[in-house]
This record gives structure tokens, C-alpha cells and sequence, in this order.
């Protein structure tokens, strides 16, 4: 991807930024082996090799938990994807290609365990995880024409957004160990997270009023990048009713916390154009606000509703 005189004068003047960060984020980062996370004891031969093929009774989680785990691996799966974006959006050369590759690496590790985690513990349909894995990542994905500011400001999002998901699919799988291996993933996606996190309020105060307009854009037509996978909208909404990742998590967890990191109301170095975004931004969010309410309000009366029909059966078999 070619890039504007503009666009590289601001990668190489961040550089040094993501030199900072990069060695931050090593220092911080700590190690860790998926094959730690499996319980292996639980794993058995496939017809193939002489044994039991999957059924449904076989795993232990629900259909809430199952969508969830089954979404989040089949997003971490187009990792091949994510790499191209960011390398020909940051470069391959000095601290920008060094992150590349270092955040690859870890993002890696994520599909590995969690794969390994379903397939031992049977739980899912493994045959069905393969078939969704190949069409998924023979589709790929592709962000568009993001420059590498609004690149950098989406996964700022993105990446909490995944750590969020995963870390109420850990608790929401009722399983102790998918729970330890989620957590696990979670640290490095925040990791993650605070290496972008910094590098775009680094990008504020070069260049305020791209940066501002970079990030209103990308708040505003944020999707998670696993968005275009078969049966994505309907987990997605198993997902939301069961509060793993809904609308008030969005606003409350994700967009607003790295929006006050970035300070991005009590800035005055705004020009007009800036200031424009800027005043676009904080009607949206009053807009996701309020669909977000909205949301959980109608969640509640749905489980009102649902705990009530269950009081009223459960009520004539206490009798009887």
C-alpha cells in the first residue's frame, strides 16, 4: 500500500515513539506456553484413528459459551490477514516492522491454545470449527483503505474490545482451566491495547487534528474484524444477550476508557477541522449511550420475562 508523503513523514517521525513502546511492551510482556493451558488427561482418539467421533453431549458448555469460544477462534484464526494490514500499513523496516512481528508472534499463540483447548476437550464440533476456519480464512479480511493512522486508532479499540470478549467467555464457560487460558489471552491483548493506545496519543500531539479525525471515523463504523464470518450476527447476539460483549460494554469498556486516555474532550489543540470531529464524536457517543440503555433495558425485561415462565412451571412440581 502506498502511502502519502504525509502519511510516511508521520510514520517516521512516531518511530522513536514505537521504539519506546516496543521495548515497554517486552519488558512488560511475559511468557507463557498454550500447551500449559490444555488439559491433554481429557483428550481421545477420533473415529479416524480408531475412536469416538464428536456429539453435542460430549461438551461440557453450553451453546452461549460455545458460540463465544467458536467466534473468538475463528477471529483469531485470520491472524495471516491482521499481519498483512498492519505490514504494509506500518512497514517491515526498524521499530514499526519489529511490532509487526513481535505482536504476530503473541497473537499466534492465541489460536494454538485455544484450538488445542476445544479439540481435547471436545468442545465443539471440530469438523464444523475446520470447515468455518477454511471458509473464513480463504475470505480473509480486509479493513478497506484505513490509512495507517486510522489503522493504528482502530485496533486502540479493537484490541480491548478482544480482551473484554475474552475475558467474559473465560468466566461465562464455567470451566476453571478455559477460564485460567482466557485470562491468559486477555493480558496480552491488553498488552496490546496500551502499545497502539500510546503510539495514537503520541499522534495527538503531532498531529492533533488528523489524529482527532482518525479516531471520530474509526469510532463511528467500528466492527469487530471477525464481523464478515458465517453466522456471525447470530452469535453475536447469543453473545450479547448473555453480557459476554454487548453495546454498554462497547461504550462503557472499550470506546470510553481509551477516549479519556487520550484526554480527547480536554484538548486545546484542536484547529477547526479537529474541532469538527471532535463535536461529531461526542454526539455519537451520546447516541451509543443511549442505544446501549436502551439494550440492557430490553435485556432485562427479557429475562424478567423468561425467570418468570420458569417460576410459574416450577411452582406446580413444589405442589404436587
Amino acid at each position: 500500500m502506498s502511502k502519502t508523503p504525509t502519511e510516511a513523514a508521520l510514520l517516521i517521525e512516531l518511530e522513536s515513539v514505537v521504539e519506546e513502546n516496543l521495548d515497554r511492551h517486552i519488558g512488560l510482556a511475559q511468557e507463557w506456553h498454550p500447551h500449559d493451558y490444555v488439559p491433554w488427561s481429557q483428550g481421545r482418539d477420533f473415529a479416524f484413528l480408531g475412536g469416538e467421533d464428536w456429539a453435542p453431549e460430549q461438551s461440557k458448555l453450553d451453546e452461549t459459551a460455545k458460540a463465544a469460544m467458536f467466534t473468538n477462534l475463528l477471529t483469531e484464526d485470520n491472524l495471516p490477514s491482521y499481519h498483512r494490514e498492519i505490514a504494509t500499513r506500518f512497514g517491515r523496516d526498524g521499530a514499526w516492522g519489529t511490532w509487526v512481528g513481535r505482536w504476530t508472534a503473541e497473537e499466534n499463540r492465541h489460536g494454538i491454545a485455544l484450538r488445542d483447548y476445544l479439540v481435547v476437550t471436545r468442545g465443539v464440533d471440530p469438523v464444523e470449527l475446520e470447515r468455518a476456519r477454511m471458509d473464513y480464512m480463504t475470505s480473509g479480511y480486509d479493513s478497506g483503505d484505513k490509512t495507517a493512522l486510522e489503522a493504528v486508532a482502530y485496533v486502540s479499540f479493537q484490541e480491548l474490545a478482544t480482551r473484554v470478549s475474552h475475558r467474559n467467555t473465560g468466566k461465562a464457560t464455567g470451566d476453571p482451566i478455559a477460564d485460567r487460558l482466557l485470562a491468559r489471552i486477555a493480558k496480552d491483548e491488553n498488552l496490546h491495547m496500551v502499545f497502539y493506545r500510546n503510539i495514537v496519543s503520541a499522534a495527538f500531539d503531532i498531529a492533533p487534528d488528523e489524529t482527532m479525525r482518525a479516531v471520530t471515523d474509526e469510532v463511528m463504523r467500528f466492527e469487530m474484524p471477525g464481523a464478515s464470518m458465517a453466522g456471525f450476527r447470530k452469535n453475536s447476539v447469543l453473545i450479547a444477550k448473555a453480557g459476554i460483549y454487548d453495546l454498554r460494554l462497547h461504550h462503557d469498556e472499550v470506546i470510553s476508557p481509551v477516549l479519556r486516555a487520550w484526554k480527547v474532550f480536554e484538548r486545546t489543540n484542536l484547529g477547526p477541522a479537529g474541532e469538527q470531529a471532535r463535536e461529531e464524536l461526542a454526539q455519537f457517543m451520546t447516541g451509543l449511550d443511549a442505544q446501549a440503555t436502551k439494550f440492557v433495558e430490553s435485556r432485562d425485561r427479557m429475562r424478567a420475562r423468561m425467570q418468570a415462565r420458569s417460576d410459574k412451571e416450577i411452582t406446580p412440581l413444589a405442589q404436587a
